[in-house]
């Protein structure tokens, strides 16, 4: 493995381990709502934000909307690492190599 390959790995496995970091925390609690980093801002169908609100309220439109992120955050990780790594086994032999090279 080159290193542009190492270092395009290293990154998106430090992608990864944040957004499952991100998604357990969101399970655990709202306390991933609460993240100090915010994109604004997001893109929503107007109607589907209509609708949740008059629903749901302004409360239950934005939990909604936080639900909704978390399936396509968790479906865009699962594609990254199946272009990242492919299998378990390939991250296992990866995060070794990371070891052994922080060792040196």
């Amino acid at each position: 493995m080159d290193e542009k390959e190492y270092q395009r790995k290293f990154l998106n496995l430090k992608i990864l381990k944040g957004i499952q970091d991100y998604l357990k925390s969101a399970e655990d609690s709202d306390a991933a709502l609460d993240s100090d980093s915010a994109v604004y801002p997001i893109k929503v169908p107007q109607e589907l934000l209509y609708q949740l609100v008059k629903l749901q309220g302004a409360e239950g439109a934005d939990e909604a909307i936080h639900r909704i992120f978390r399936l396509g955050l968790t479906f865009w990780s699962e594609r990254l690492f199946e272009e990242s790594f492919g299998t378990a086994e390939s991250l296992k032999i990866f995060i070794e190599l990371v070891k052994s090279r922080n060792k040196d």
